[in-house]
């Protein structure tokens, strides 16, 4: 308990300071070369770094995520996160989200080593937002505003959300289900690309190695040349992991093209391929051998976009894909298992909307969105290859199709007052209609704070597991729901910036497993409170630091009931220092009966040299004090960690 004080003293003597990930001054500055006006391809192109800026009425932080089109953060009613990639990229990990979980309150992803997640029995990188998990399929995904999962599981696959892909990263706290349908009930985190703005070439190569034989290589290069532009990257790393039976492998590739037609129309095509092998080595108490996993992810996409002065829109198609080879393992090794589980998955998607400016103040979105839901699953012998039974109610075979139309409206009422209303008709081939509304109020009573109420409705259609796959499945499953009600503050000054969030989340119709059958039984009823703070001391130092209280009637796992991280950045010539300290409590790692909770402290630090002017060199440290904690029950996660690299850049 005192070290529990003693933490806690540390965390929130700094909580007057908010999180604005060196986005603090960013300013909108439209003297573009070409004048063009704002386009979604170019969402980062006109941010400017101004910490030494005097006139706080030009300090701007914009998003797409909350609007689907570029829009002043202060104007939107919902709680949106954006971290750069400057952020993303300064501890020297190759995937986004545990840089997200430390940036982002109430934010939680499950882990059981230094590198790899996996799928199926005892995975990890399950997303958990104020009690509502991804895991589930209750948090979407999104790589450029298209939502991301697995058609069979609804789930997030976190080992393909690599960094080497994003240019920042905007999480959405709280229902989105009015823009992006199911699956967003409990919040959504969009992966916006990387482009190339400015002419001329880069180059980049990061190369590590460290602990428990781990290694990771990451190549990019990007050209910009007149109206074309490229993003090639491909990424490979290794580890065999703390345990035995633990090893993973990851390789994989993102490329995005584009082209500007004139200067109001342009197009984009990219892909991203990962392709992971791993091992799951079962709980301590509970070995397993032969759990082997091969998974192949992708995405590919396609996008048209105009740029107006008072209307922007796009027309985008869309595909994420699947393939999964499993073999369940045995806990005796003498006697392995004689099939393989397999499933191919795709969600295909196509995407219009126009937002567009009828008059002063006014902004309204139209849009439409088609999805069609693909998924096998099937057994396979080892021997002869053949497909065996699957307990499936559809022959391991599903389709689903998805279409909904929406609209959100927002109206500056006066210079300081914001109204916005949203409204999504959705309609499932299976599940049927469901309407989805959502309103807000944002109040600015000065020019660098805001008051934003926030009511809005989520939903999650059940997937094809619950539905058609194995024993409990249950083709009357309805829709879950909830509604979220926030009150939020948000204040940024000169050199510092706060912001507080109060939320209360009322949910049923939650599928739960009842003797055998999964039926709509469960209830949620979440309640809780987020700060923030970022404070630039000089332009050497600066301090970041969240926090979140959560409390949940009905307990589930992957959900801490406190959350906190400071973090400190320093510059200064040739060296850099990012440090980290972040303590969770009373952590679920089991409920019911045999209740288990989990409460620890993890110090991290990542330390850089500019060798040369292109060439650096990079030491990250993680778990410094060692602490023996788990995530998931019954795996241990590492000690003390370490792993050094090198960036070049040409």
């Amino acid at each position: 308990m005192r070290r529990l004080y003693t933490v806690l003293v540390a965390l929130t003597a700094t909580s007057t300071f908010l999180y604005a990930d060196k986005t603090l001054s960013m300013s909108l500055s439209p003297q573009t070369t070409d004048s063009r006006p704002w386009r979604e391809s170019d969402k980062t192109l006109s941010m400017s770094l101004s910490p030494q800026t005097t006139d706080s009425l030009t300090l701007r932080e914009v998003v797409v995520t909350g609007s689907r089109n570029v829009v002043d953060i202060r104007h939107l009613p919902m709680t949106v996160t954006v971290i750069g990639r400057e952020t993303l990229t300064q501890q020297q990990y190759t995937n986004v989200l545990p840089t997200v979980m430390q940036q982002v309150p109430s934010l939680f992803v499950t882990s059981r080593s230094i590198m790899g997640y996996g799928v199926s029995t005892g995975a990890a990188g399950g997303i958990n937002m104020r009690g509502i998990t991804g895991g589930a399929g209750q948090l979407l995904v999104l790589i450029d505003g298209h939502p991301q999962y697995n058609g069979i599981y609804g789930h997030p696959i976190s080992d393909s959300y690599q960094t080497l892909m994003a240019d920042r990263v905007e999480v959405l706290r709280g229902p989105a289900s009015v823009l992006y349908g199911s699956n967003a009930m409990g919040g959504v985190l969009n992966i916006v690309t990387r482009s190339m703005h400015g002419d001329g070439v880069k180059t980049h190569l990061n190369l590590g190695a460290g602990s428990y034989g781990t290694m990771q290589t990451e190549a990019s290069n990007q050209v910009r040349s007149g109206k074309f532009s490229s993003t090639v990257s491909a990424q490979y790393g290794r580890t065999d992991n703390h345990r035995p039976r633990m090893g993973f492998e990851q390789y994989g590739g993102y490329m995005k093209l584009g082209y500007d037609f004139t200067p109001h129309w342009n197009a984009y095509v990219d892909a991203d391929i990962t392709h992971f092998n791993a091992s799951y080595p079962g709980a301590e108490s509970s070995p397993m051998y032969d759990a082997d996993q091969w998974i192949t992810r992708g995405v590919v996409s396609a996008a048209l976009e105009n740029h107006y002065n008072n209307t922007n829109g796009a027309l985008s198609v869309y595909s994420n894909f699947g393939r999964h080879k499993i073999d369940d393992g045995t806990t005796d090794p003498d006697n392995p298992t004689q099939r393989f589980f397999r499933s191919k998955d795709a969600l295909t998607g196509v995407s219009l909307y126009q937002s567009a400016r009828m008059f002063e103040g006014n902004r309204l979105t139209l849009g439409v969105d088609y999805q069609h839901i693909y998924g096998n699953a099937y057994y396979t012998s080892k021997q002869t290859g053949e497909i065996l039974d699957t307990p499936n109610k559809q022959s391991g075979r599903s389709y689903r199709n998805e279409i909904a139309i929406y609209a959100d409206f927002r109206q500056d009422i006066v210079t300081w007052l914001t109204v916005d209303a949203g409204l999504r008709f959705d309609n499932h081939s299976v599940t049927g209609t469901e309407w989805i509304p959502q309103a807000g109020i944002v109040v600015r009573p000065m020019a660098t704070g805001e008051i934003k109420v926030m009511a809005s409705k989520g939903f999650r259609n059940p997937t094809m597991r619950e539905m058609y796959l194995y024993p409990p499945s249950n083709e009357e499953l309805e829709p879950e729901r909830i509604w979220n009600y926030e009150l939020s503050w948000r204040h940024r000054l000169e050199t510092f910036s706060y912001g507080t969030n109060l939320f209360y989340i009322k949910g049923d119709n939650m599928i739960q497993t009842v003797n055998r059958k999964n039926v709509n039984t469960g209830e949620i009823e979440n309640y809780g409170m987020e700060l923030e703070g970022q404070w630039t001391i000089s332009r050497h130092w600066s301090l970041t630091t969240n926090h979140s209280l959560l409390h949940m009637k009905n307990k589930v796992v992957a959900a801490p009931e406190y959350k906190g991280f400071l973090g400190a950045s320093f510059r200064n010539g040739k060296w850099s220092v990012v440090t980290g300290a972040q303590y969770i409590n009373n952590l679920y790692t089991e409920i019911g009966d045999a209740e288990t909770k989990e409460s620890f402290f993890l110090l991290n630090a990542t330390v850089g040299y500019a060798l040369y002017d292109n060439l650096n060199l990079w030491l990250r440290g993680e778990n410094l004090l060692a602490q023996r904690y788990e995530i998931n029950l019954g795996y241990p996660m590492p000690r003390a960690t370490f792993m050094g690299g090198v960036n070049i850049n040409f």
